[in-house]
């Protein structure tokens, strides 16, 4: 089979080398997929770069989602047993965390829904417990976390302000349903955020990005508030100000999806039931920029890994890819 490989760590665009391949071997408790559709994350661009928190054995094929085919035809979305990520033909998965792929979704929307929506949905709701009325700002709203963070928070009942970086950026955060938009390129977050909600801040901030955008979390988030840390697409890690957050009587919280994979997988198949039905009513869908065929895989990573891009890109196999 087909699989992309990297053998030492650096960018993707230059690391990744299409190989072919034995097929991955199921242990005990897995099973064998056939690739479907394979959805890019950032994490991704980390295990090129030998960043991520987990690192595997090179060489290894990167992919930590999929839309899969089991042997006997099911329509499935799975996380891939690392080393033998989801760019290739077929992968081996945990049983026990397979889950069925949404009817209502097509193979790269269903490869979409899974991480980037459960990290949301535990963020929003486990951690946040957001309410409905309630003002959400989500940062790099138009990306691929960030957009779930949006449609969820809509779902959710509540206000969103989106913070994007550039016109094209601010166009997709506004289709998506943002109540406003504010691009940080052009305007002053922090005043923005005020203005809109008379001086108060916002409820709950979700930020995929750190550095600076945790900076402006910091200065808009109201009474009661609460931060949402996600993750540091912008490469740098920040220092909080505990004194502050004691002062502004505000929450710093965490969100690390794969522990609940680890720790209370029950509430992952909650989670599964809960955006499966949001599919279904069509209040989520996941934002699909780009359908790239496999032989264009490594560039499309090195995309995400630049943050070039909007919504998700995902590879389809068998596809040509648009």
């Amino acid at each position: 089979m087909q699989a992309w490989r990297v053998h030492q760590n650096g960018e993707p665009g230059e690391v990744m080398r299409l190989e072919e391949v034995d097929r991955p071997t199921p242990g005990e408790g897995q099973l064998l997929l056939k690739v479907r559709a394979a959805n890019i994350n950032f994490p991704d661009a980390l295990l090129c770069r030998g960043h991520y928190q987990i690192r595997p054995p090179l060489p290894f094929t990167p992919g930590v989602e999929i839309c899969g085919e089991t042997e006997d035809g099911r329509r499935v979305i799975a996380n891939p047993a690392l080393p033998h990520g989801g760019l290739a033909e077929y992968v081996v998965a945990d049983a026990a965390a397979v889950l069925p792929a949404p009817e209502a979704l097509d193979d790269a929307e269903a490869a979409a829904l899974h991480i980037g929506y459960q990290t949301g949905w535990f963020g929003l709701h486990r951690r946040a417990r957001l309410q409905a009325g309630e003002t959400l700002l989500v940062h790099a709203a138009a990306g691929g976390v960030g957009s779930a963070a949006v449609q969820l928070g809509k779902a959710a009942g509540a206000r969103v302000i989106g913070v994007v970086g550039g016109a094209d950026k601010v166009r997709t955060a506004q289709e998506l349903g943002c109540d406003l938009v504010v691009d940080r390129r052009e305007d002053d977050i922090v005043a923005a955020v005020k203005e809109a909600t008379g001086g108060r801040g916002a409820d709950v901030v979700y930020d995929p990005v750190g550095g600076d955008a945790y900076a402006k979390s910091a200065k808009c988030v109201a009474f009661e508030g609460r931060i949402v840390i996600v993750g540091f697409a912008s490469g740098s890690i920040p220092s909080p100000a505990l004194n502050h957050a004691l002062v502004k009587n505000y929450s710093i919280v965490g969100l690390h999806w794969g522990l609940y994979n680890q720790l209370d997988p029950a509430a992952v198949r909650g989670c599964h039931e809960e955006l499966t039905k949001l599919a279904e009513q069509g209040v989520v869908r996941p934002l699909i920029s780009g359908r790239v065929a496999m032989k264009d895989a490594a560039g499309a990573v090195q995309r995400v890994a630049d943050g070039a891009t909007t919504g998700r890109l995902v590879v389809v196999p068998e596809g040509e890819g648009r």
